[in-house]
């Protein structure tokens, strides 16, 4: 099992000292602008990747509506245009340069239009996994935040749906177990029972703390350290047979270290 951290916790040297891979943020690595992908600055950045021993995943681009997030690259993966598929497929394109093990994708936005979105969502994954084909990459929709009703996939069946929907050799299921909590309500059995429902879906985790519950942060979704919060993370043993990455999306060096603590003797320590 493999150990791995957001690129928004640290320097790549940092990272690689604490972890074995790393989740290349596509929105957050300062390698936009006005739309357009700056390649100078993100071959300056694989130069020093390429120092490193490191696996990788990535983050593509998508729906945010905070003043964190830039402007410039928000996708909506219910309601795409050129430059949405553009985007994707950039990240899409980088994960087969690398050999990266997944790059995860949002689901779509609802809008007023549940069953809509579902189906423009759907259909839309369907392009970008022959283009992940193309690529001999691995997709990883992952499922969203309950505490926003706005989303599409907080259910955990509903994004079994979509990716039997989907029905691709290149698309399958990123567990966020943050997420889930939320969507859970901090209930522990509904968790387990989430994690167990999706496992046979599985190719990626993302790994984060919360209280279980809706605030004015973020809907809730704090992205704490792995032990700050309420998860158990015995629950990630759920996850039969999985020998993927486990990402901390966490802000700081601190929380990795933390979160690897907790990690280690809830997973790994059996």
């Amino acid at each position: 099992m493999i150990l791995g951290a957001s690129s928004f916790a640290g320097s790549l040297p940092e990272i690689a000292s604490e972890v074995q891979s790393v989740e290349l943020y596509m929105p957050k690595l300062g390698v936009y602008r006005n739309s357009e992908l700056q390649r100078d600055i993100l071959d300056t950045i694989l130069d020093e990747l390429s120092t490193l021993d490191l696996h990788t995943s990535l983050h593509a681009p998508y729906f945010a509506d905070v003043p964190t997030y830039p402007k410039d690259v928000v996708v909506d993966t219910a309601n795409m245009d050129d430059q949405s598929f553009r985007l994707i497929r950039e990240s899409i394109e980088l994960a087969g340069r690398l050999g990266s093990r997944a790059v995860v994708l949002h689901p779509g936005r609802i809008n007023g239009d549940h069953d809509g979105a579902f189906s423009r969502m759907i259909g839309n994954l369907k392009s970008l996994a022959q283009t992940a084909a193309e690529h001999d990459v691995m997709l990883g929709l992952e499922n969203k935040e309950g505490t926003d009703p706005g989303n599409l996939c907080t259910e955990v069946q509903e994004l079994v749906r979509a990716v039997e929907e989907v029905n691709s050799d290149n698309l399958g299921a990123t567990l966020d177990i943050g997420h889930a909590n939320l969507s859970c309500g901090g209930d522990m059995v509904k968790l387990r029972e989430f994690a167990r429902t999706l496992a046979p879906h599985i190719v990626h985790v993302h790994v984060h703390d919360n209280m279980g519950v809706w605030s004015e942060n973020y809907d809730g979704d704090e992205h704490m350290a792995p032990g700050g919060g309420i998860i158990d993370y015995t629950i990630l043993r759920e996850i039969k047979g999985y020998k993927g990455i486990f990402n901390m999306e966490v802000f700081s060096m601190e929380d990795v270290a933390m979160g690897k603590a907790t990690l280690s003797k809830a997973v790994f320590d059996q």
